[in-house]
């Protein structure tokens, strides 16, 4: 399942990797209304293709009640699934009811990956950029992803940590360095790490997402 907004750019090697990792999925993206041509390379590249506007959580559950799938794999349109995804995740959710991959950025960032990844393993925190799975029926029964504007990713992996668990696959999605390229490395770091802090202060995330570049 792979929300979009205007990224004909990324989105037919989202694709491709997903359809690569594991063969014979369902591949659903959920586009807000691109005006770029993303609808049309995504079908263009095999995958269903869903009229979803609103936040991306709107879409991502779209795509969930859309997929007949028994697992769901969230995706975003610039990270691509690593060779022997699909064992992976089957041998995770034999452990837990949901699981996330490490972290690898396709221009490397060693200390950022590294720090990500200790606190994935450590603390179970884990974002969109890691590729979130889970069982149908785990994602069911929390409810899906909530309304929000922001963190609803991590909103999601707490709720399924505390529902079933959640597993650290040893695989690495890699995902684009874009925000970083273009707003700097530095500066897309410390926001993102602000944010991230203020989130676990409890800060609502309507006010977190005036922080943050508009994303799908």
């Amino acid at each position: 399942m792979i929300p979009t907004l205007d990224e004909a750019a990324t989105v037919t090697g989202a694709i491709a990797a997903a359809r690569a990792a594991l063969p014979g999925a369902e591949v659903i993206v959920a586009d807000a209304g691109s005006g770029d041509g993303t609808a049309e390379a995504a079908a263009a590249a095999g995958a269903r293709v869903l009229v979803a506007p609103g936040a991306r959580a709107d879409a991502m559950n779209a795509g969930a009640t859309a997929a007949s799938g028994d697992v769901l794999v969230f995706l975003h349109a610039d990270t691509h699934l690593p060779a022997g995804a699909g064992p992976a995740i089957a041998t995770a959710l034999t452990r837990a009811a949901a699981g996330a991959f490490r972290i690898g950025f396709d221009r490397p960032r060693p200390l950022v990956e590294r720090m990500v990844n200790a606190r994935s393993q450590l603390f179970k925190i884990v974002y969109g950029d890691q590729a979130l799975f889970v069982s149908r029926e785990a994602f069911d029964r929390v409810g899906g992803y909530r309304p929000l504007p922001i963190m609803e990713d991590r909103d999601l992996a707490t709720r399924l940590r505390r529902d079933g668990g959640l597993v650290i696959v040893p695989l690495a999605v890699t995902t684009s360095a874009r925000r970083h390229r273009s707003d700097g490395h530095a500066r897309a770091l410390a926001r993102n790490w602000l944010i991230q802090v203020l989130y676990t202060l409890r800060v609502p995330p309507e006010r977190l997402a005036r922080m943050y570049p508009p994303a799908r």
